[in-house]
């Protein structure tokens, strides 16, 4: 009996739900589907005008690097395919995912797919997988969509550097060769000089400096590099 007595003379709380005001629900709505529509609009890709200017920006500085620094130094053709879809496709590929959020895994997967993917050719040079990474990096840059004035800031430094650095401004452009040699008796240290005189006439090349690789005894030749100047 005492126990009832103080239940009962405890304070007891009751919770009424309020009436939902109709107007608070009606307000509530256009907010509900702006967002939703903010939500849509933001998974749409947006090829606008500044993605294309971007875009020409890009391939502009990608021509005069091949066209005035890459093509007269060296004169091949084999890599430029390669350096204008590279920086095409990571443009692109950088530009879309933009818009596309990955999960931790499926970013993992994606770059599992590309480290198994090889190029089963001769290995590019130092200098070869040097213009390929600048345009790589010049087509993720350019896909961020930045604006006009630091955009072509940032594209006129890589010019200017590329130019200054390998374009005959102030180093002299070195080129080098592996030649196989079978007079073996002139690789001595003593006969140095009658070498580089012996491989500047067989080869007509304005030779500089040797680095001797490989020696065949038994075939009494090794493997030389030549290094000249264009």
């Amino acid at each position: 009996m005492f126990f009832l007595l103080l239940l009962l003379a405890l304070p007891v709380k009751v919770c009424i739900p309020q009436q939902a005001d109709p107007e608070t629900f009606l307000m509530d709505e256009p907010d509900t589907k702006d967002k939703k529509d903010k939500k849509k609009d933001s998974k749409v890709l947006e090829m606008n005008e500044k993605f294309l200017i971007s875009l020409g920006i890009n391939l502009l500085s990608v021509a005069l690097i091949i066209l005035f620094i890459y093509y007269p130094n060296y004169r091949k053709l084999d890599y430029i395919f390669t350096f204008v879809i590279f920086n095409l496709v990571i443009f692109l590929l950088t530009f879309v995912l933009k818009y596309v959020k990955l999960s931790v895994g499926a970013a993992f997967g994606l770059f599992a797919v590309f480290s198994m993917l090889r190029y089963r050719t001769q290995g590019l040079s130092i200098k070869d997988l040097t213009y390929l990474f600048i345009f790589i990096a010049m087509g993720v840059i350019s896909a961020i969509q930045l604006e006009y004035y630091q955009l072509g800031i940032i594209h006129g430094i890589i010019l200017a550097s590329t130019f200054v650095l390998d374009g005959r401004v102030i180093f002299r452009t070195e080129l080098i060769k592996s030649v196989q040699y079978e007079n073996i008796e002139l690789i001595k240290p003593g006969n140095h000089d009658a070498l580089m005189e012996d491989l500047r006439q067989r080869t007509g090349l304005n030779i500089h400096r040797i680095v001797i690789g490989k020696i065949n005894f038994l075939r009494d030749s090794a493997m030389i590099k030549i290094y000249y100047y264009d």
